[in-house]
């Protein structure tokens, strides 16, 4: 015996014919009573043997003896991810990433198909000894016409790892196991899970009603490129979640490259996944092509437990429970522009303005290049602004930047832009001591339209050249 679960047990066997090593998964007598639950068994075979797929676990076969069900499953030399993390902790960034990646294309394969695995954890991932992750036990893996099966308002999976909408008992679809797949990345990125409580339901309870704890805060050495990624993989709001898993997994794609170029190295798995990438570029530049046309809303809003107390307006009388009760403000990527007022010439890398609100990480827009941090003594500050094309009480802004030293301060208008300082209202500031960071708006309750980082010190450059940037705004109200 190798596992046990409260539907079958699992054996290592041997294949007399093939002379190999099985897995043989016998489904309890008890259990097979079950019409629903026999039922189930057996959707698992035809399921997986319908997913021939280098990252998912091959059936090989399948009948009864005796009225015994049963499935045979090559049998994977190695352990589960879950035995992994227990014994060694936080992963290398990298090799997290590369196993999420290949996870996530397992998963992809199985949505293309119509099929959700429902209980993505790191205990149905098992790592063989060439080091390949392999997704297992698609025992409760729901084809969509067949959601009847699982009982309405009937949770299915493991708490530590389940989505909101899961756990609420509502329709489940490729987003729940985005979630998942979010959640477990987020263990391997801090050697342990999200939510800890006395019970189940209380842990499925976190998930629906807490902000996940910040990652940077945890494992500081994770870039902000790939927090965001984490941040958005397990949204609580499906609207602000990636739709598909193909969307998360290109995004692994690209911060995989970014983490292998930043710390100059790969360990583990990280290197046999970066070395098939380039037989994949057509397909990623595609799927990146249909995510930027199709992104109208770029803004990730849930505020994390440690920011939290930022983004609340003095005057509020009692903040909202649930992730500070902020909501995303759909902003578009044209919904931006530069500010740059006398003694400026109007103009601030206009061009590039999209690259701050197009979802993206890895790209940002930048001031221009100065002599000195205080912007050669030109000028008093340069910026940009958000249109949120109505007035709306925003109470707070969240920062991304690929380089953190800058000073900046928060103005607002209701009507305009206006054309220089005077003309907004401030609302707040501070400085980027790290890549991303949330901050107070403080408008005092009023609506407002425009929204303006207005920069006034900038990043020395090792080079004499001194410059501040912005990867993502995210306005939260």
């Amino acid at each position: 015996m190798i596992g046990s679960g409260g539907m079958s047990t699992v054996y290592k066997a041997f294949d007399e014919t093939l002379e190999r090593d099985v897995a043989l998964k016998i489904m309890h007598t008890a259990v097979s009573q079950d019409p629903s639950s026999l039922e189930r068994f057996r959707r698992e075979a035809r399921t997986v043997a319908q997913l021939s797929h280098p990252h998912v676990v091959m059936v090989i076969d399948a009948g009864e003896d005796e009225g015994q069900p049963y499935i045979v499953f090559e049998h994977v030399h190695g352990e589960t991810l879950k035995d992994r993390i227990r014994r060694d902790g936080a992963l290398p960034v990298s090799e997290a990433v590369a196993y999420a990646i290949e996870i996530g294309r397992a998963l992809q394969a199985a949505h293309e198909r119509g099929l959700v695995h429902r209980d993505v954890k790191p205990q149905n991932v098992l790592l063989d000894e060439e080091g390949r992750a392999k997704v297992t036990d698609f025992g409760i893996a729901s084809g969509l016409e067949f959601e009847q099966l699982t009982g309405t308002g009937r949770v299915i999976g493991t708490t530590d790892y389940v989505s909101p909408e899961q756990a609420m008992g509502e329709p489940v679809t490729g987003q729940s196991d985005v979630y998942s797949l979010g959640i477990v990345l987020f263990e391997m990125l801090v050697g342990e899970v999200p939510f800890k409580a006395d019970s189940a339901v209380s842990i499925a309870m976190k998930h629906v009603r807490e902000g996940l704890p910040d990652v940077q805060r945890r494992r500081p050495e994770v870039s902000a490129a790939l927090a965001s990624v984490v941040e958005r993989a397990t949204a609580k709001e499906l609207r602000n979640r990636y739709p598909t898993m193909g969307d998360f997994v290109g995004d692994l794609e690209e911060v995989l490259t970014y983490e292998a170029a930043r710390s100059g190295e790969a360990t583990g798995e990280a290197t046999a996944v970066l070395q098939a990438l380039p037989a994949e570029a057509a397909r990623r530049g595609m799927r990146g092509r249909r995510w930027a046309m199709a992104a109208t809303y770029v803004v990730i809003a849930v505020a994390v437990a440690f920011g939290a107390a930022l983004l609340f307006d003095s005057n509020d009388e009692s903040p909202p429970a649930a992730a500070g009760g902020l909501s995303p403000i759909p902003l578009g990527q044209q919904d931006i522009g530069d500010f740059d007022p006398p003694p400026g010439d109007g103009s601030e890398n206009p061009e590039n303005l999209d690259l701050a609100l197009d979802g993206k990480p890895t790209t940002a827009w930048e001031t221009e290049n100065y002599d000195t941090p205080d912007l050669g003594g030109i000028k008093k500050g340069v910026g940009v602004y958000l249109d949120t094309g109505r007035p709306i009480v925003a109470k707070g802004l969240r920062i991304t930047t690929p380089k953190s030293g800058w000073t900046f301060g928060l103005y607002a208008a209701d009507s305009g832009p206006p054309a220089t300082l005077a003309g907004w209202q401030p609302v707040g500031g501070g400085q980027m001591t790290r890549n991303r960071e949330a901050f107070r708006l403080n408008t005092r309750g009023q609506a407002k339209q425009y929204y303006l980082v207005w920069i006034t010190k900038l990043t020395e450059g090792t080079t004499g050249r001194s410059n501040a940037a912005i990867s993502e705004l995210e306005l939260l109200g």
